[in-house]
């Protein structure tokens, strides 16, 4: 009887081990789904990874320059599957930090055919993404270029006063934006 008694335990105590293994492996799953959408989410709060802030007309109404002037550098690539040229208008601009400006970066489509593309993109040094505000901006939404079509797209932005604030960004003298295009893939694709 003893014997049978252990046996029984033994199995509830194997069946406890599985349960615990199988929902381990089930919250393990299950993160790493979301781990995308929650990384993204954390580099959209924090700037990590040069990420910018997105900020509305009525947030950048509240934020005034300071006086103190920044350089900011413009890049534009497209991937190998664009058939795009992008570029920006102007290279480097200097900017009152608080004070809204305006790039402008020209895309042409350089194909027969109508394509679509998006924009990724970026800021350098890292730690000034969290200080780089978009107001408006072309990256945020998909573009479509007729065959042959130029278009000038441009990014309303500020930089956040607070920069001056952050022992490890307020010596920045130059913050590079930089943009890469990638192609929509169709429904076909």
């Amino acid at each position: 009887m003893t014997a049978a008694l252990n046996g029984q335990t033994l199995h509830r105590k194997n069946r406890r081990v599985a349960m615990m293994v199988l929902s381990v492996a089930a919250a393990m799953l299950a993160l790493g789904y979301a781990s995308v959408p929650l990384y993204r989410m954390f580099c959209e709060a924090t700037g990590f990874g040069g990420t910018t802030q997105r900020v509305s007309e009525a947030q950048a109404a509240t934020v005034r320059s300071v006086g103190k002037t920044i350089s900011i550098r413009f890049d534009g690539n497209v991937d190998n599957t664009m058939p795009w040229k992008f570029r920006p208008e102007h290279t480097t601009d200097t900017v009152s930090i608080g004070a809204r400006d305006m790039a402008v970066f020209i895309a042409r489509n350089e194909s027969a055919e109508p394509v679509t593309g998006t924009a990724t993109f970026n800021v350098e040094p890292e730690q000034a993404g969290k200080y780089f505000n978009k107001i408006q901006c072309f990256c945020f939404t998909e573009q479509t270029l007729r065959p042959g079509q130029e278009v000038r797209m441009p990014v309303i932005y500020y930089v956040d006063p607070a920069i001056l604030q952050d022992e490890n960004a307020r010596d920045i003298e130059q913050i590079t934006l930089s943009y890469t295009l990638h192609r929509v893939k169709s429904e076909g694709s």
